[in-house]
């Protein structure tokens, strides 16, 4: 799947492929950067400044949600566990959900402490449960972010609290973002939506002001320090479709609601998702010389998506440009071709083809008999 989408050609331009009378005026926000995306194509919408590095604040909680999903998932940590409290977690400052230097905690609590009520006290623990130690979590959240191709990003706590060399950009928290839904959907449906938390007999609202504002928006992050300003990472699902919108750096907590709403209504209303292909569905079948089958269907490992501006599915025209002549052996997943989409008749995107299927050498006698024929041909 990485490897795939690591290949997928994708528009963070669109602009500079189609002509301007034919896309809609993306907003102009009040923020220091931005970054509108659809999940299923992975194109940019709408942008500003998305690869300049900024301090992420609390929307670093995402990438510790994300190592917590996955050791819990690999049996590191336990939903029903609980976790001692240390000195560090509970004299962490900043936002709290109140946990108590001496107690423990189950995980499941700490997970939402951390979600809904951003409690930095709450990321030191999951940190120390599932590293030891809040530094060697950090070295994780750096080969994860490695991992999932997060290039601008250093990380060097769980919290989000200010230092020199932690920071993040608009494009690598919409990636991250997109992974944690795609890699883990139930937990994410699970506690990014809940709009309050009580612990310790304090309740705390979510600050995420969307949920509450839009009945689509389900996540994700709220992050604030003084030198961050204001920031969210939002996702919404309207019908079939995902979009994910980052805002950083806005003076207040209404604004950053407020543009980031801006920003995601844009996306739905002007453009609309187009499915070329579905998952595995053959694109074309092409001969293959020297192998033990004759031909190799080629096609796409996951729905192939793309977001036009509406109105314009019916202009979008497909050409398949494939290398010539094809020779066994082939390994499923290998890149044979170029799928050329066009809108009205302008340059749209290049997409890689993959072989849905392995095609092996042929015996002597049939790669001899393949041999002559090319050389006639």
């Amino acid at each position: 799947m990485l490897k795939f989408r690591s290949l997928l050609v994708v528009l963070s331009c669109l602009s500079c492929l189609v002509r301007a009378e034919q896309l809609p005026t993306p907003p102009v926000l009040a923020a220091k950067s931005w970054l509108l995306v659809e999940t299923a194509s992975g194109q940019d919408l709408a942008s500003h400044l998305p690869d300049e590095r900024l301090e992420p604040a609390s929307l670093t909680k995402l990438m510790t949600a994300y190592l917590s999903f996955a050791a819990i998932r690999q049996g590191t940590i336990k939903l029903d566990q609980t976790v001692p409290v240390s000195q560090k977690a509970w004299k962490t400052g900043g936002s709290r959900m109140f946990i108590q230097v001496g107690t423990e905690v189950k995980v499941e609590d700490l997970l939402k402490g951390m979600i809904v009520q951003s409690g930095n006290d709450a990321c030191v623990a999951l940190a120390e449960a599932i590293a030891g130690d809040e530094e060697n979590f950090a070295q994780m959240m750096n080969r994860e972010a490695q991992r999932l191709g997060m290039k601008n990003s250093s990380f060097r706590n769980a919290s989000g609290l200010p230092d020199p060399q932690h920071y993040t950009t608009a494009r690598d928290l919409a990636i991250l973002a997109d992974a944690l839904i795609r890699d883990f959907p139930e937990e994410y449906a699970k506690y990014y939506s809940m709009k309050e938390f009580r612990y310790n007999n304090i309740t705390q609202p979510n600050r995420n002001r969307l949920l509450y504002l839009d009945p689509t928006v389900d996540g994700l992050k709220t992050g604030h320090t003084e030198a961050a300003g204001y920031c969210l990472v939002s996702s919404a699902k309207r019908g079939p479709r995902r979009l994910v919108s980052v805002v950083l750096g806005a003076a207040s907590d209404r604004t950053r609601a407020q543009e980031s709403l801006k920003l995601l209504n844009y996306g739905f209303q002007f453009y609309d998702a187009v499915q070329l292909y579905g998952k595995n569905e053959a694109v074309a079948s092409l001969k293959v010389w020297k192998g033990k089958e004759g031909t190799v269907k080629l096609g796409f490992t996951k729905d192939l998506v793309i977001a036009v501006p509406k109105g314009f599915g019916p202009k979008i025209k497909t050409e398949l440009v494939s290398q010539q002549p094809l020779m066994a052996p082939i390994s499923e997943g290998q890149v044979l071709g170029t799928l050329k989409v066009s809108m009205d008749d302008k340059p749209y995107g290049d997409y890689p083809v993959l072989a849905l299927e392995a095609v092996p050498l042929a015996g002597i006698a049939g790669r001899t008999i393949d041999s002559i024929r090319l050389w006639f041909k």
